[in-house]
């Protein structure tokens, strides 16, 4: 334990010069009494916070002041203890595979149960610092066999890639792909084999694995599988089977962050990486985004659901295969991800939408997850989003502590009015989440064959 401003070691990844030695977490606050922090009525909130990146990237260090810390900022009604925590990705953190299952010296999903452990961790020692009750930022379905280690989360845009079973064909693909790479595949046992392989040389895997099912299948390959042990239902099944344990919700998307993972093509008629705007194109595309889906789930999602002239709550109107394709990319691996967790929390679930030109994927991190003027000078937008997420951490409810006054609206509780929390340019709105539903249930129905 230091009480220092020192860095730590990322996990491996990309390309960079990093650690295997790096399940490190970082831990900042207000000042606090250290004589009475255990008392109960000085105990504070733990935010515990789980980088994203898809998988295959992001750190916990962090250099003072911390990105989250406008959020701290917004008010000092809030005092909250906030925790930044590696945890392995890629093939270090979600390799697939029976011989992963089989090995009584490995783990799936060692990435998650990072995760896990860090919980743990702050449920055992955050007295220490003043801590008490959690919130993450991550959700770990455990059908109620596993502890119970926090009782409120954020889930902001969570992507959720596909989730196969471990053995699944899709999975021991992955598998035999590292193996292919990494001259193991004719090993006898090809797991001792990649453990004995020199750490540069998976690195160089993982980024040739992380780019093989781009614009098809998946973006970045890696993720969590189904193990039957730690992670035992698909989302839509935990939600379906009402598994998920988690008490308060508050979940965010933003409008067009599924632009990001599309084929840029799809913007133009010419073709560009083998896609264009063009009908045709778009079908190619989609049947081989979802292949398990039946042709006529794919004329359903092509007719009824995301038509090529369509509109969505905070969309008047669409007319292009670019923002057709992103809004069925957003709401399957992001948007409907955090609906469905917002609506399943046994208390009170948020939902809320950031349209906010460009409202892609992570332009609404300005606001809360930077330290920059943008905080002094829209002033407005700074509290109220920064400033609900603050109240939500403090208090699990995001209006406790509302920092913008009337006619701005608070964030309405979804299960009890169907509506969403929209962060526009100049204010608040709230909006009935009636076609988001609609198309959430269509996934929700057919997640076995997503799989989500």
């Amino acid at each position: 334990m230091y009480d220092t401003d020192q860095d730590f070691d990322m996990c491996p990844q990309r390309t960079v010069n990093v650690s295997e030695d790096c399940l490190y977490l970082g831990l900042f606050s207000r000042p606090w009494n250290v004589r009475s922090a255990s008392t109960a009525a000085t105990k504070r909130p733990v935010l515990v916070v789980f980088y994203g990146g898809g998988f295959i990237q992001g750190s916990a260090s962090f250099t003072l002041p911390p990105s989250s810390y406008p959020v701290l900022n917004a008010s000092t009604l809030n005092d909250y203890v906030a925790i930044y925590s590696n945890y392995r990705v890629n093939a270090f953190g979600f390799l697939p595979g029976r011989a992963v299952k089989e090995s009584p010296m490995s783990d799936l999903n060692p990435g998650l149960l990072d995760q896990q452990s860090v919980l743990k961790w702050v449920q055992k020692y955050i007295h220490h610092f003043g801590g008490g009750s959690v919130v993450a930022q991550v959700l770990a379905n455990g059908r109620g066999k596993q502890p119970k280690l926090f009782s409120k989360a954020l889930v902001s845009s969570p992507f959720w890639p596909k989730t196969y079973a471990y053995n699944a064909p899709e999975a021991e693909a992955i598998y035999e792909h590292l193996t292919n790479l990494t001259g193991c595949a004719n090993a006898t046992e090809t797991l001792a084999c990649l453990k004995a392989v020199d750490v540069q040389t998976i690195r160089d895997a993982n980024l040739i694995i992380s780019e093989s099912q781009k614009y098809t299948t998946s973006t970045f390959t890696w993720g969590l599988v189904i193990n039957g042990e730690f992670l035992f239902d698909t989302l839509t099944e935990a939600v379906t089977s009402d598994s998920l344990q988690t008490q308060l919700v508050f979940g965010m998307y933003n409008t067009h962050e599924g632009e990001n993972f599309v084929p840029p093509g799809f913007r133009s008629l010419n073709t560009t990486n083998g896609f264009n705007s063009s009908i045709p194109s778009f079908h190619q595309w989609l049947v081989g985004f979802l292949p398990g889906l039946s042709s006529e789930e794919i004329r359903l999602v092509e007719s009824k659901y995301y038509p090529p002239v369509g509109r969505s709550e905070t969309l008047d109107l669409y007319n292009s295969t670019y923002v057709r394709a992103g809004l069925i990319y957003r709401d399957v691996v992001l948007a409907c991800p955090a609906y469905w967790i917002a609506s399943a929390a046994r208390t009170a679930g948020y939902a809320g939408e950031y349209t906010i030109s460009p409202a892609q994927h992570a332009s609404d991190t300005i606001y809360w997850n930077q330290v920059n003027s943008i905080q002094q000078t829209d002033e407005l937008i700074y509290q109220g989003y920064a400033g609900a997420f603050a109240s939500f951490f403090q208090t699990g409810n995001p209006n406790a502590h509302k920092l913008t006054n009337s006619p701005q609206p608070g964030v309405p509780m979804l299960q009890s009015t169907g509506d969403g929390f929209v962060v526009n340019d100049t204010k608040f709105e709230t909006a009935k989440l009636v076609l988001l539903k609609e198309r959430c249930d269509f996934w929700k129905s057919i997640g076995e064959r997503v799989p989500v």
